[in-house]
Formats: C-alpha cells, sequence, structure tokens
C-alpha cells in the first residue's frame, strides 16, 4: 500500500498516461508514430529533477512535463496535446483508489476467514448476551463471532459497490468538453489502465466518488471500532472473557508490572477516529467553484493515502487479535452464573401466557422472582418455584426445563448455515 502512494509510483502513472496518450493519438493519425514509439522507449524522468525544477515552477506537474521533456527530445512537443494538469492527477488517483480498494478487499478476506474459523471453534461456547453492559440472556461466543463475520461481509461488499464508481478516468481537457482532444483517445488510455471514462466530467471527476470512497472506509473503520471496543470490555479484570495475546517480555506499564492491557484494540479504536475525521474532509471537498477550484487538492494529498494505509494497517492488525486471541469459556461459564439464572425470566413469563395467564400478571409474578434472585442466595428457578401465580400453572419440573441452556441455542446450527459458517 505505502508503494502504491508513493511518489516513484505516481510519477510512472503519469508517465502511462501521458505515453498512451501519443500513442492513441498516433493510431488515430494526429501524431507520428515514430514520434509515440520514441516517447515510449525515450522517455524518463527523475524525482530529485523534478523537485527542484518545481522549486522555480511551483507547479508539480509543468516540473514533471520539464524533466520528461529533457529525456524526448524534439518528439516531447506532442506529450500533454490537448491534456490538463487534472487529466494526470484524476486519473491516476483512480488507478491508485482502486488497487488500493483491492489491497482492502483482500485484507477483509483474510479477516473474515480468520473470524470464520474462530467462530466456528466457539460456535457452541455459551456466554451472558448483554444489553446496556448488563447480563441479557444466553448466547454463544461462536454467535458473537458470527455477527463480527457478517458485519465484514457487508464491508466487502459496500467496498466492491464503491471501488467502481471510483474506477474512473477523464482526458477531456481544462473544463471537461475535449475541445482539444478527441474523446476516443480518452477512451483508448482508460481502457488500458483498467479504468472507465467518465462520461462527463468539469476539469476534474467530480468529489461525490472520493467522498463516497472515503465514506466507505470510515464505515469499515467503524466496524473495526466497534468490535475492538468489545473486545476492549470483554477483556475488563471483572469480566476476563477474552484477553489479547500478551507476548513473552512484553510489557504493560512503565509503572505497575502487573499491567495486561487490550494495547491493539485500543490503537484501532484511536485510528478510527482518524479514518472518519479524514472522511468529513472528502465531503468538504465536494463543493468546488464552478469548474474547477483547487481547494480539495492538499487535503486529498493527506486523507486519500494516508485513509487507505491506515485501513490496510488497521484490518491487518484485528486479523492478528482475533487469531491470537485468548478465550476464556471458564470465566465465561463463571459469568453466567453470576445472576443465578435470572436470565431465563423470559422463558418463564412466556411459558405462563401459553398457559393462560395475562401478560401483566405473568410479568408481575416473574419479576418477583426476581427481584429475590437479585436480593438473596437462592437461584431464580427455586424463587419461581415460590410463586404461587407461577407453581399454580407450572409445575417445578416445567419450571426447571425453561431454565436450560438448550432452550436459547437451538437455532445455532441455522444461523452458521445461513451464513455459510458450516
Amino acid at each position: 500500500m505505502r508503494e502504491l502512494w508513493s511518489e516513484e509510483y505516481k510519477f510512472q502513472i503519469w508517465l502511462e498516461i501521458e505515453t498512451l496518450a501519443c500513442e492513441a493519438m498516433a493510431d488515430l493519425g494526429e501524431i507520428p508514430a515514430e514520434d509515440a514509439r520514441d516517447i515510449r522507449q525515450r522517455a524518463r524522468f527523475s524525482i530529485d529533477e523534478i523537485n527542484e525544477i518545481e522549486k522555480r515552477t511551483n507547479h508539480d506537474v509543468i516540473a514533471f512535463l520539464e524533466n520528461v521533456a529533457e529525456s524526448v527530445g524534439p518528439a516531447a512537443r506532442w506529450i500533454h496535446q490537448g491534456l490538463t494538469s487534472s487529466d494526470l492527477l484524476d486519473t491516476t488517483l483512480a488507478v491508485q483508489l482502486t488497487e488500493s480498494a483491492k489491497i482492502l478487499a483482500a485484507d477483509i478476506a483474510a479477516l473474515r476467514s480468520v473470524i470464520a474459523s474462530q467462530a466456528r471453534r466457539y460456535k457452541m461456547t455459551p456466554m451472558i448476551g448483554r444489553s446496556h453492559g448488563i447480563h441479557a440472556e444466553p448466547i454463544t461466543f461462536g454467535l458473537k463471532l458470527a455477527l463480527m463475520y457478517d458485519e465484514f461481509g457487508r464491508a466487502a461488499e459496500r467496498l466492491a459497490q464503491t471501488a467502481e464508481r471510483v474506477r474512473v478516468g477523464k482526458l477531456s481537457g481544462a473544463v471537461g468538453t475535449h475541445a482539444h482532444l478527441d474523446p476516443r483517445i480518452e477512451r483508448q488510455v482508460c481502457e488500458k489502465l483498467g479504468l472507465k471514462p467518465a462520461v462527463l466530467s468539469t476539469q476534474i471527476i467530480q468529489r461525490d466518488r472520493h467522498a463516497e470512497f472515503c465514506t466507505t472506509l470510515a464505515l469499515v473503520a467503524s466496524s473495526i471500532d466497534r468490535w475492538a471496543t468489545e473486545l476492549r470490555h470483554l477483556q475488563r479484570t471483572e469480566v476476563l472473557e477474552v484477553e489479547e495475546f500478551f507476548s513473552a517480555g512484553q510489557k504493560g506499564s512503565s509503572a505497575m508490572p502487573h499491567k495486561r492491557n487490550p494495547i491493539t484494540a485500543e490503537r484501532l479504536s484511536g485510528l478510527a477516529r482518524v479514518v472518519r475525521g479524514n472522511a468529513v474532509a472528502a465531503l468538504e471537498n465536494v463543493a468546488l467553484w464552478h469548474e474547477r477550484d483547487i481547494s480539495h487538492s492538499s487535503a486529498e494529498r493527506i486523507i486519500l493515502p494516508d485513509s487507505c494505509t491506515l485501513l490496510d494497517y488497521m484490518l491487518d492488525k484485528l486479523r492478528g487479535l482475533i487469531e491470537q486471541l485468548q478465550v476464556y469459556p471458564e470465566n465465561m461459564e463463571r459469568n453466567l452464573g453470576l445472576t443465578k439464572g435470572l436470565y431465563f425470566s423470559q422463558s418463564i413469563l412466556l411459558a405462563l401466557t401459553r398457559a393462560g395467564a395475562a401478560r401483566q400478571t405473568a410479568y408481575e409474578a416473574v419479576q418477583r422472582a426476581a427481584m429475590k434472585t437479585w436480593k438473596g442466595d437462592q437461584s431464580f428457578a427455586a424463587n419461581a418455584k415460590a410463586e404461587l401465580q407461577i407453581t399454580g400453572l407450572l409445575s417445578p419440573d416445567e419450571i426447571d426445563k425453561l431454565c436450560s441452556l438448550d432452550i436459547h441455542f437451538r437455532h445455532v446450527d441455522e444461523t452458521f448455515r445461513a451464513l455459510g459458517l458450516e
């Protein structure tokens, strides 16, 4: 990813665009074929020399063109014929964003593969589900990971869709009218670069495309943040159902030798804020003056390479975190026992209504048993058996059967099949 956004690669694409344009003009008989061959064979650039020229010109494309012309000779008069700077800049951006999307798509696929493996491994490992941070009803750790797998499936879909909308180049001149360059040249160059030519452009490709790309990356980063936050909560000392891998020789605190902190997950949450912030800048870039101003350009030199590089890093780090995640089923079982079976309250409630009780009456009876469980030592099942409005409709054996994890996990296999995780 770093090489993709390097100065070297950027200038290579610029040179290829200029060369392809000359070859397309030669194919149309607009310039001598031998001049197009000379440009292909002789054209070179030097980053150091371009930088020196730019100190004088204060224009990067002109500096590039002057430097290339030195290596080509007389045929250089055809280079940049009918083009404007943004024909190079925006078409190059399209190449870079398209190739970046391919790297990010591979990252997501690798992450989902690891998540799938862990989801299958912990498919039926019971743990407490939480809402508002409070114990709700049992789930399995495999289901939690299956949800993560599904979410990053949508990330892959969004990235594929937005990648198509940024895979657009343009060689249409100063205000997009093709006044000095045949549209056939644009089509030929874009095709050879693996791009689609813009149906219509101004001096630039419209920035809603780039904003969509950045917001898509921000959405993926937010999904990373969502799961990093989940893992951070599950690693809390009082919970400790999972833990980041802690390697030999690793240190958690300069002051407290005992610390083992969720540093990778915290880093991912922090970087997600940067990617989201970059998306805001991309949205601000949509509104430009008339056929173009350059207020977007300075921001894009930062936000586009940074967002792509950051997300590449984040996806790789999350993959490693999940792959090496330390999972503690015994702590999940311990935490399940903390509320003495309170999470079976809905099973009893529904059984009572099916047996003929009014919902409000049933709710209040189950809530009384639940409040006694919160404050006392007996299990929820035992307290339910002491409630006359419950035992009047449900036998002790029926209550025991209703207080079973099997009820909560009977559709796990079906869910895994639906996700293709079987």
